[in-house]
């Protein structure tokens, strides 16, 4: 036998079999080979405020570049605490109840992994974000989808009451929500505690885009809720507040008796997070405005956004609550598939979109595709120039 028949990778069975390329990476990819306007991915093109990036450098230059705590470092878990407890009115407990993540997407996946076992169920309200449906999978459990309200993406309580069973473990609740923009009302919240409140379901309340919220509405956060912060895994993200998503920061708000077991899985997937980071944002929250500011800098930039389409498109420009997205019904633009409508648009507009279509299991199609609008304003109006060719 030669040597060379003995080289051989082992055959593998996936994991996730239902999961390939995303639509992010295919999008972000043509955007690039296309020299398109990339209004696809989430993230911001413009620089995030210099005194942040000094008070990181600073913490570098003080020598503080070694391991932190596993939680994180006590300066900025006492800052969260005090964010939260000004904002939402609950104050957690620095020691036991707060812990800094590698981001809001590790925060989600050591979350459902600490808490779903084999044989539990999971709701997740679609459309949603495509990480939630693989961290289930992952654990081993079975995920329940129960749509959002076609045309209005609220709600629907009816639909969330009948997908609970005595296996259900968890609910992952997004607000402001991605994609849609929508933003969950008071009244709304209430009804969620409602419904829980005979039970032992889980809540895991994604609020990245807690900051994001516009019009002079109030961010519905679950720290608002006794009989929900009682229950939840509270999630958010430094990156999408201040501009840096590359850095991969954020945290977890949770009980003491859930943040044990949230971060018995925390110290062996990630262990912990980079120090400087962690101390130049706590220095940096010192001064709240930054965060307090968000709603107005993003709402400017929604309004120059949704001006531009009403005025010089044909798409039908959806509601936008919250968040740095924009969604538009292409149905008075285009007969093509959402999908392959932002394929087009990339190609021959030289604008990226990226479908709704992407964040329903089933792929459901309504005609709809979500813009990023965290760019730039010359970014904006370059991509509106190009989409008033439509």
């Amino acid at each position: 036998m030669s040597s060379e028949t003995l080289v051989r990778t082992p055959h593998i069975e996936t994991k996730l079999p239902a999961v390939g390329t995303t639509i992010f990476t295919v999008m972000s990819g043509l955007a690039a080979e296309k020299g398109a306007v990339n209004l696809g991915q989430g993230f911001p093109d413009f620089n995030c405020d210099p005194k942040l990036v000094e008070a990181v450098t600073d913490a570098m230059t003080q020598g503080l570049n070694q391991y932190p705590p596993m939680t994180g470092v006590p300066v900025l878990r006492e800052a969260v605490v005090a964010k939260i407890a000004s904002m939402y009115g609950h104050r957690y407990d620095a020691a036991t109840e707060i812990t800094i993540t590698a981001g809001a997407t590790q925060a989600i996946i050591t979350a459902i992994l600490a808490v779903v076992r084999p044989g539990d169920e999971v709701i997740v309200l679609e459309p949603c974000y495509d990480s939630y449906v693989p961290n289930i999978e992952l654990a081993g459990g079975t995920v329940v989808r129960v749509p959002l309200t076609p045309g209005t993406f609220r709600p629907d309580f009816a639909r969330i009451a009948a997908a609970i069973t005595p296996k259900t473990r968890a609910i992952l609740v997004n607000s402001p929500h991605n994609p849609s923009a929508t933003v969950w009302s008071r009244e709304e919240m209430l009804q969620l505690q409602d419904l829980l409140a005979p039970t032992e379901i889980l809540l895991i309340s994604d609020e990245v885009y807690e900051h994001m919220v516009f019009d002079g509405q109030q961010h519905q956060s679950a720290a608002r809720f006794p009989g929900l912060a009682a229950r939840a895994f509270i999630v958010s993200s430094f990156g999408k507040t201040y501009h840096v998503t590359g850095w991969k920061v954020g945290y977890v708000a949770a009980p003491a008796p859930l943040s044990a077991e949230f971060r018995k899985v925390h110290q062996f997937n990630v262990f912990t997070v980079n120090t400087p980071v962690q101390y130049g944002l706590a220095s940096y929250m010192a001064d709240a405005q930054p965060y307090l500011e968000l709603p107005a800098f993003y709402q400017r930039k929604r309004d120059l956004f949704r001006e531009g389409l009403a005025a010089r498109t044909k798409f039908k420009v959806l509601g936008t609550q919250g968040s740095y997205f924009q969604c538009v019904d292409i149905s008075g633009v285009s007969d093509l598939p959402e999908e392959d409508f932002c394929k087009w648009l990339t190609t021959e507009i030289g604008v990226a979109a990226i479908p709704l279509s992407a964040f329903y299991g089933n792929g459901f199609d309504q005609r709809v595709v979500r813009f990023c609008f965290a760019k730039k304003d010359e970014t904006l109006q370059l991509a509106l120039d190009r989409l008033a060719r439509l």
